[in-house]
């Protein structure tokens, strides 16, 4: 399947304000048929290594990340979000974390960063959350982000992940014992501010001709992926699903699965599937801007960005 990649200019305005501080570009625009696609970077989380390779040694994630030139005990964890348009829909993907959270001082830019590529909040009219971790429902938390929606924004979130965080469960996750409670309080504080909003789906629901999501499990008990499809042209936008170590050890576990054994079944799917199909996928946390198709390396896989359109 062949993909046409080429910078989108209806979508997005020139690149920042007069005076921004922007130094390095945070958004990139994909074609995908007749939808546009904009993945934004919403910035950076510094985490432990140990998070990426929960089920292997230490001498193992040390090799993985001494080749790549990266410290052995903490690293910059990308992490975007995607907005999209398909017709007269225009659907927003995720939100990153906020800005509640005094940890993550360089993560938080979506709101920002929309305002700044000339997106009015009031124009989306669809949210789909992949699912509810604080770094994907966190921006809406932000203080004035409800007001700037409009009241009757869809937001697009799986059954059972908003059943699962009634009551979560961390038994399986390995994280830092501040983020647990972190995660609690804002996915509390997201249903609160937009249970009204909530339109919860099964297994599969259509937000716009040629988005849909779907949900996976694994990473949590609801989360999904977004299928965007046109004119035989796809992307998937997988969340949480697939990890920059994912690539080379689609078997080692992340320590924020809440079902590690789940999602490495999902994870190898989903880039079985990709791999097959040339389409392209974008994720949450793989650098920006994360857009690339996946090709077999004999039992791994191997993540082939696109080359930069200007």
């Amino acid at each position: 399947m062949s993909q046409t990649i080429r910078n989108v200019q209806p979508v997005i305005s020139p690149l920042g304000k007069e005076g921004s501080t922007e130094l390095v570009p945070s958004r990139y625009a994909v074609r995908v048929g007749d939808v546009d696609v904009v993945v934004i970077s919403d910035g950076i989380l510094p985490l432990p290594t140990s998070t990426m390779s929960t089920n292997v040694s230490e001498a193992n994630r040390n090799e993985w990340f001494d080749r790549r030139f990266l410290q052995r005990d903490m690293f910059d964890w990308a992490l975007n979000i995607a907005l999209v348009r398909s017709g007269e829909r225009l659907i927003l993907i995720d939100s990153g974390v906020g800005d509640g959270f005094e940890y993550f001082t360089r993560a938080g830019q979506s709101v920002m960063r929309l305002e700044s590529a000339g997106i009015d909040l009031a124009a989306i009219t669809d949210i789909v959350i992949t699912h509810m971790h604080m770094d994907h429902v966190g921006g809406l938390n932000n203080d004035g982000v409800k007001a700037k929606l409009r009241p009757d924004v869809r937001i697009h979130v799986a059954a059972r992940e908003v059943e699962f965080w009634k009551n979560p469960d961390f038994s399986k996750t390995v994280m830092p014992e501040t983020v647990p409670p972190a995660l609690r309080k804002a996915a509390a504080t997201f249903v609160e501010l937009y249970g009204k909003n909530i339109v919860q789906f099964d297994q599969t629901v259509v937000v716009a001709p040629g988005v849909s999501a779907r949900v996976t499990g694994g990473h949590t008990p609801g989360h999904c992926v977004v299928d965007v499809a046109s004119n035989g042209e796809k992307l998937t936008f997988v969340g949480d699903a697939i990890f920059e170590v994912g690539f080379d050890n689609p078997d080692w576990q992340n320590g924020f699965e809440h079902d590690p054994e789940a999602s490495v079944d999902v994870r190898i799917a989903l880039l079985n599937e990709a791999a097959e199909t040339g389409s392209l996928m974008a994720a949450a946390h793989i650098g920006f801007p994360s857009v690339g198709h996946i090709a077999k390396n004999g039992k791994a896989f191997r993540f082939v960005p696109v080359k930069w359109d200007y």
